[in-house]
């Protein structure tokens, strides 16, 4: 079936009027929540099929308490260049036939990009959720995504001053720019285990709070690389702590083409979890390792540190109390054995810090923007 098949058959599903809300991603579907809630019947869930493992997409909606998608593709698998030009396809035969008074899209993923391009080409207003992000590391792709869709968008909703500033140095400013906070906030806020729930997810899995790390590597940078990859599954066996490993798929096929299932063995490997679990684990973990986005600013809500394993970071703002940011090598071991040794200290340091993140109201003030300036 081809894409103009795919859409065509899923039109109805679609109808004028409404806010697209284009997604393809877990942390997507976790970051717009709050957003979709507070639309209500307003808005339409179109989803590329970035992630298209089940256990990467639909528990995500179902643990969240989210409609399924309106609107399904099945871009993912493909290239990143593919990815971008099957999502924009589909996108702009639907926006075509169904127009709706917005599109919303969030942070910077392939999804992102071609929501963006595909409402700028219609001249359908575009909502940008978490604008301004920079890493000012032209060799990730997110950092072109980002870029593109700020530079399309029509309201761009930054969560921090810092945000604001990147736009304004590349001339995006006056009322297109809203500081909003991050919708994070409130998506760790709502999907948090309470206190009782969260003993029995350490009981089932055999864990003591304070005595365990939680990891997750799944970026490219550090997948792709065989080299990369087996360093940092031997430095997180160096770690004096027992150590949680939820594997991404991209994670386990990569460690089975390479070679490396052995560097598995001495860590606590778990499937993919959901957003709820692993919030749970993440606020009782001793530390954090991860190349991951979202966790960066995730942690700055659970108080918890965290080791980010990335050359470069779009999210500075992290790095100033919660998190430190190191290269695959020893300093992963190294940074997490000297904070094993002064954790109270630590954890005591870091529940005083506020997160640079907002209040958790950051899903409301977007809506209500958008209803203000769309009549939506």
């Amino acid at each position: 079936m081809t894409t103009t098949d795919r859409v065509s058959t899923e039109i109805a599903a679609l109808p004028d009027g409404g806010v697209a809300v284009v997604l393809g991603t877990r942390p997507e579907i976790v970051k717009l929540a709050g957003i979709i809630r507070h639309l209500g019947p307003k808005a339409r869930i179109v989803h590329t099929g970035q992630h298209y493992d089940e256990a990467m997409s639909d528990v995500f909606f179902t643990e969240l308490g989210l409609p399924l998608p309106d609107v399904r593709f099945a871009v993912g698998g493909a290239t990143r260049a593919g990815q971008i030009a099957a999502a924009l396809e589909a996108l702009d035969l639907l926006f075509a036939d169904a127009t709706p008074a917005a599109v919303v899209v969030q942070g910077d993923t392939n999804a992102t990009v071609a929501g963006a391009l595909a409402g700028n080409a219609r001249s359908i207003p575009v909502v940008h959720v978490e604008a301004g992000l920079r890493s000012f590391d032209r060799t990730m792709p997110e950092e072109h995504n980002r870029i593109v869709t700020d530079h399309v968008s029509d309201l761009l909703c930054a969560a921090t001053d810092d945000n604001v500033g990147n736009l304004a140095r590349e001339g995006i400013s006056g009322s297109s720019v809203i500081r909003t906070g991050n919708t994070v906030v409130e998506a760790v806020l709502s999907q948090l285990p309470h206190p009782a729930r969260r003993e029995r997810l350490l009981a089932e899995r055999g864990l003591v709070a304070d005595r365990y790390v939680l990891a997750t590597i799944h970026r490219p940078e550090n997948t792709d690389d065989p080299a990369a990859l087996a360093t940092i599954l031997a430095e997180l066996n160096r770690i004096p702590c027992r150590v949680v490993l939820p594997l991404h798929p991209r994670t386990l096929r990569a460690v089975e083409q390479h070679g490396l299932a052995h560097l598995l063995d001495g860590l606590a490997v778990t499937g993919p979890l959901g957003p709820s679990e692993f919030l749970g684990l993440a606020a009782h973990a001793a530390l954090l390792v991860s190349d991951s986005g979202g966790l960066q600013e995730e942690c700055t809500v659970l108080k918890r540190p965290l080791i980010v394993v990335r050359r470069s970071t779009e999210r500075p703002e992290a790095m100033r109390d919660f998190a430190v940011l190191v290269s695959p090598g020893p300093l992963i071991s190294k940074t997490a054995g000297k904070w094993l040794d002064d954790l109270p200290g630590l954890h005591a340091q870091l529940a005083r810090a506020e997160s640079p993140f907002g209040d958790g109201r950051a899903s409301e003030r977007i809506v209500a923007e958008i209803a203000r300036r769309f009549a939506c």
